[in-house]
């Protein structure tokens, strides 16, 4: 079973997708519209897609429960990785509230756009972690670079944790930014349980991307986490400001023509089953 792991639907009127207002959004353009099961069927029918999560994409539980919503109404939905306020005190309650649907399969807090990097090292969000682990979900890692040094202390710091670092952490594929980020996630791999997704790259590389240069990130990730750890993933529709989905598609397959079938196999949905509890 192929399973994309990182898909998003939203309704622009429902108003909470901050991260679209505002000066310096202009790019976003041609995202600010509805996605939903209608726009995405064609693209995973294209590509051999059979089944995919829907990742959250506002700060707010509403939009957890919108998307709870959508997954029941569309069969190709296996879950859902939503959002809670983890540094407040009904962060539990939510967590409980929401895990009562079967198909809600993580959490995924927006670290990216939290000013303060040490923000997932406070104590307050010690009692959602736990919750998270107790209700066996996932906890999908929103980070860019440089909060790599504070997720490994936090990994170590709750073990137990099944971690998904979404995006292969965002590296700076534009700017041809390597080393410090393939030393950070070398520690990662090696020092943490953490699985990691490969999605996202494309955007992270912009307009001017190519499989070449996409390749020695791709290689990195595969030679430290190995295709046991890595989650392929499409980002869609964020992917869709720079490419196709059957693009990105076409590039993976050729990015893990190395790989045996197996190995391909676990990469392209085997893994996303074990981490998000897909029968």
């Amino acid at each position: 079973m192929i399973v994309d792991s990182h898909v998003h639907f939203w309704q622009i009127a429902r108003g909470d997708y901050d991260w679209m207002t505002g000066p310096g959004t202009e790019g976003l353009a041609p995202i600010k519209r509805d996605f939903g099961a209608t726009d995405l069927r064609p693209l995973i029918r294209d590509a051999g897609v059979d089944r995919v999560i829907l990742v959250q994409a506002a700060a707010t539980v509403a939009e957890s429960a919108f998307l709870l919503q959508q997954a029941e109404a569309t069969p190709e939905v296996a879950g859902v990785v939503g959002w809670v306020a983890m540094d407040t005190p009904q962060a539990a309650a939510d967590l409980e509230r929401l895990a009562a649907n079967p198909l809600f399969k993580g959490v995924r807090p927006m670290i990216h756009d939290i000013p303060d990097t040490d923000w997932m090292l406070q104590p307050s969000l010690n009692d959602a972690f736990r919750a998270i682990q107790e209700r066996d979900l996932a906890f999908d890692c929103l980070v860019r670079p440089a909060h790599l040094a504070n997720l490994l202390i936090l990994l170590r710091r709750h073990p137990d944790l099944r971690a998904v670092i979404c995006h292969g952490a965002k590296p700076e594929i534009a700017a041809g930014a390597f080393d410090d980020w393939a030393e950070a996630m070398a520690r990662l791999a090696k020092e943490t349980g953490a699985f990691c997704k490969l999605s996202g790259l494309i955007t992270e590389a912009g307009a001017d991307w190519s499989v070449d240069g996409l390749r020695p990130y791709v290689d990195h990730l595969l030679a430290v986490f190995g295709p046991e750890r890595l989650i392929w993933g499409s980002d869609w529709p964020v992917l869709s400001l720079t490419a196709g989905y059957g693009d990105w598609w076409q590039a993976v397959g050729t990015l893990l023509a190395g790989l045996t079938e197996a190995q391909k196999a676990q990469v392209l949905g085997d893994n996303a089953c074990r981490v998000y509890r897909i029968q």
